[in-house]
């Protein structure tokens, strides 16, 4: 289900049973499009997620961690100024739209009440937040500019008045009883789910193929409306079932009611924004790494393309030069056998004295070359090809170790969060495959990589590395010698240890989970984890970053489960 209008009613209900009369303590910007509010109501702390992201735009309560920049960007300095210490009057839900309006009252430096308005537009590529003077419409500043050459319709910029998203026109769904129901639907004409979105306010694709699934194989003008009322009476009561499903061919979804046409396996929440939460982890911290580091990702698949090329190159050149032996022998057998060679000649049928049962062997001539040349030049490749030999195996040696360097920065990659990126393009700097950027900023001096910190249902804690610095740090810095120390067997993955020099077998496995999730195998079951102590993993000199060695290890087998791992993050 995705977050059309009555996702947008649902959340505006949820909202405002926990934030209204709250106040706003704190404001972060963390990213270019994401906010968040702390938010201290009811005797209670709750973080607020407001994202214009376009790809995953929504509004939730959230339990997740987002880190602070060290320079607040200026649309958060201005919400800074305006709004914190105010207090939530009212949210509410425009019409079945997906805007939501909070209503807020501060008090200016000279202790006079204020009263503005703070939009948050849920529309795809279009979304956006804006915060308005109540009294007058303007608007203040909003997290993205929209100027005229951009919008013929609206205009968002400071100083202009708000003015909102264009109406859709279409029909209020808690109007609508079967009688006016009917009347906007062509039953003639089919595509019933389609004619139900085009007609009718805040209705998803998702919720009107429920509608047409409940009405039965053959959708009439009898079945439709029962099943319509059914759903949208249960909506209008706020009777919500939040639930997230996950499709035999790995798609996921979620919706506020269970969606009986769609097939697979059903994980419940309590409320909606602990689902918004559970669905949305990840997949937008996913796409601001692919959009900030879209050449970083092109650059190592390249290197790694390159070196399997090169691999490939290499064993035909080994196999060419695992033929030394037959030039040697051809050689001898032409040396033995000029007198039945003359120049011009392009082959020569002799008998081949090594072959036990007396037969011949064919030899090919260069007809420019005299009979002994040839036979030199035999001679020389055979030379040429010995000596190759020990060369290529070391090259493709070498080849091989880049390809396995690369292989586990590509599976870095696929879980690094943004923070994690600058510390693989340093690294890359620092191993001479890129050049450092221009305007790159210098990393401050003596910096820790920061490791991220699990604890186990037996309360103990466990961290790991999510790329070579982090891994070289927690393995080989950070942590004791007799403390645990584990990761995928012979699959990339992250380093992981365990705060305890003898922890219990729950710990263990939890660990190993971890392990197996942040590796290359993150979609298998039955993942291989090792685990030993720190004193049995070592460094070999001159080694690639996060590359180790160890021995006395015990191998576990567990499956990654993501809502696992997510459940341990401290």
């Amino acid at each position: 289900m995705s977050f059309d209008g009555f996702m947008t009613r649902a959340m505006t209900h949820e909202l405002e049973q926990l934030l209204t009369t709250g106040r706003i303590s704190k404001i972060y910007q963390p990213y270019k499009t994401e906010l968040v509010f702390t938010i201290r109501a009811k005797g209670k702390n709750h973080q607020l997620l407001l994202s214009a992201n376009a790809s995953f735009a929504r509004i939730h309560i959230t339990k997740e961690k987002y880190d602070n920049p060290s320079t607040p960007p200026m649309f958060c300095m201005l919400l800074r100024k305006h709004l914190e210490g105010s207090i939530i009057e009212k949210i509410e839900q425009l019409d079945m739209e997906r805007v939501i309006i909070f209503h807020i009252k501060n008090k200016d430096e000279l202790g006079d009440e204020t009263f503005k308005k703070l939009y948050v537009e849920i529309m795809g590529r279009h979304s956006n937040i804006s915060l308005v003077d109540k009294k007058t419409g303007i608007i203040l500043d909003s997290i993205k500019h929209i100027s005229p050459a951009q919008s013929s319709y609206r205009t968002v910029m400071p100083g202009q008045v708000y003015k909102l998203p264009p109406e859709q026109n279409k029909a209020n769904p808690f109007e609508l009883d079967a009688d006016g129901l009917l009347k906007l639907i062509d039953f003639n004409a089919g595509k019933i789910d389609r004619q139900l979105v085009s007609q009718i306010a805040g209705l998803s694709p998702q919720l009107a193929n429920e509608m047409t699934f409940q009405s039965g194989s053959f959708v009439n003008r009898n079945t439709l409306p029962p099943a319509y009322l059914g759903i949208i009476n249960r909506l209008k009561e706020h009777n919500y079932q939040p639930e997230m499903l996950f499709s035999a061919d790995g798609k996921e979804t979620f919706s506020i009611i269970p969606l009986e046409h769609l097939k697979g396996e059903r994980k419940s929440f309590d409320s909606i924004s602990e689902l918004l939460d559970r669905f949305y982890y990840g997949k937008a911290e996913r796409d601001r790494v692919k959009q900030q580091a879209h050449d970083l990702e092109r650059f190592l698949r390249n290197e790694w393309q390159k070196n399997k090329k090169k691999i490939k190159k290499l064993e035909q050149t080994l196999l060419q030069a695992e033929r030394a032996k037959e030039y040697q022998k051809l050689g001898e057998l032409l040396t033995a056998n000029l007198h039945m060679v003359k120049r011009g000649d392009t082959q020569v049928e002799v008998i081949d004295y090594y072959d036990e049962e007396g037969g011949t062997a064919l030899i090919k001539l260069d007809p420019q070359k005299h009979p002994s040349d040839n036979a030199q030049a035999y001679f020389k490749k055979y030379n040429k090809a010995k000596n190759s030999v020990a060369v290529v195996e070391e090259q493709i040696q070498k080849a091989k170790e880049e390809v396995q360097y690369f292989d586990q920065l590509i599976q870095q990659m696929e879980s690094a969060a943004p923070r994690d990126l600058e510390e693989i393009r340093e690294e890359l700097v620092e191993e001479g495959y890129i050049r450092r950027r221009v305007k790159q900023q210098k990393k401050k001096k003596d910096t820790k990589p920061q490791l991220e910190q699990y604890i186990s249902t037996s309360g103990i804690e466990f961290f790991v590395g999510k790329n070579n610095k982090q891994n070289d740090y927690v393995t080989n810095k950070f942590a004791r010698q007799d403390e645990v120390w584990l990761h995928t067997k012979d699959i990339p993955g992250s380093h992981v240890v365990i705060r305890s020099t003898d922890p219990d077998d729950a710990t263990l496995l939890e660990a190993a989970t971890v392990a197996a999730f942040y590796s290359k195998a993150k979609q298998s079951s039955s993942v291989p984890v090792d685990y030993t102590k720190i004193r049995h993993v070592k460094k070999p000199n001159g080694s690639k970053p996060g590359y180790v060695i160890y021995d006395n290890q015990t191998t576990i087998y567990v499956t990654p489960n993501e809502d696992k791992v997510r459940s341990l993050r401290k």
